[in-house]
């Protein structure tokens, strides 16, 4: 289990919250899965960034996912907003989430937070972006477009003039619990879920009320344009893990640092011209050394 973290380039607010974004948004993240099955938990995307909660096979699936996912974003937002540069600041970072019970949730709870601990809305439901708080709490359905620009060129090659989603299809996220919850019913999955928004609530009430302050509101997260950047953005360090104790932490660095060992041997032998090293599984080995051409065999 993993929790995948990418922010706009300069933190421009290209992520915007609107009807339109929102559905493109869901479509791409249920095209994703479709090709690339990952069990998707929860995601939440603001205006500059966004989080997802996957349980993955394997580095390669994930890897495969999200080229699909952010690349497929980065055109299509850009296409909406009329953006033609870099999209995204940096490789989207993946943290891996221990197996502990109070990890996991304690993840989850991040997310639905989002909106709220930020100071832009007073509950997570109000956060008009792409998010699954919805479909969580309450079982609502997570629909989206995808657009089929290939159909869509050939149509304006053609001279064909159509409606905008005559080449879309609609495409379905479908979320999958928690592995530490798997054995709760749908009905206690939802109360559970609504219990952490009740705390979210709660606390941001209190805090607002303790800083006598309010959330910025709908109509302030309106009017920013997509291309505009926050003055400052706030840096914080991420983890090599996510876990709540310190044996399941050190389990973690301990397996890590055995695969980066079987990696950096492995890599050695390669750069020495041993082409048959073994590199540990889940890894992506480097290409072949390059040959010098004088010692090469003279040809026949």
């Amino acid at each position: 289990m993993v929790e995948v973290t990418c922010r706009t380039v300069q933190g421009r607010f290209l992520l915007k919250p609107t009807v339109n974004l929102r559905s493109i948004v869901i479509g791409v993240l249920g095209r994703a899965q479709r090709l690339y099955p990952v069990d998707i938990h929860a995601f939440v995307f603001l205006s500059n960034h966004y989080h997802l909660l996957l349980s993955v096979e394997n580095a390669l699936q994930l890897s495969q996912f999200m080229n699909f996912l952010n690349s497929n974003l980065a055109r299509e937002i850009g296409r909406l907003h009329d953006w033609r540069e870099r999209f995204w600041g940096r490789r989207y970072q993946a943290i891996v989430i221990s197996a502990e019970e109070a990890s996991q949730v304690g993840r989850l709870q991040y997310l639905l937070s989002h909106g709220c601990k930020e100071g832009l809305v007073a509950r997570p439901r109000e956060w008009p972006g792409a998010q699954s708080v919805g479909a969580l709490a309450d079982g609502l359905a997570l629909e989206g477009d995808w657009f089929n620009r290939t159909q869509e060129n050939a149509a304006r090659a053609r001279g064909e003039v159509f409606d905008t989603l005559k080449y879309a299809t609609r495409e379905t996220v479908e979320l999958s619990p928690l592995p530490c919850w798997q054995p709760l019913s749908r009905k206690q999955y939802q109360h559970r879920v609504r219990e952490l928004i009740a705390r979210i609530e709660a606390e941001t009430a209190s805090r607002h009320s303790r800083e006598q302050s309010k959330p910025l509101g709908l109509k302030a997260i309106f009017s920013r344009h997509p291309h505009d950047r926050p003055s400052e953005i706030k840096k914080t360090w991420a983890p090599a893990f996510h876990a709540a104790t310190n044996a399941a932490r050190g389990e973690l660095v301990g397996a890590y640092k055995l695969f980066v060992q079987g990696y950096r041997e492995a890599a050695k032998r390669l750069r020495e011209g041993d082409v048959r090293a073994r590199f540990p599984g889940g890894s992506f080995p480097p290409r072949l050394p390059w040959v010098d051409w004088l010692l090469q065999p003279a040809p026949s």
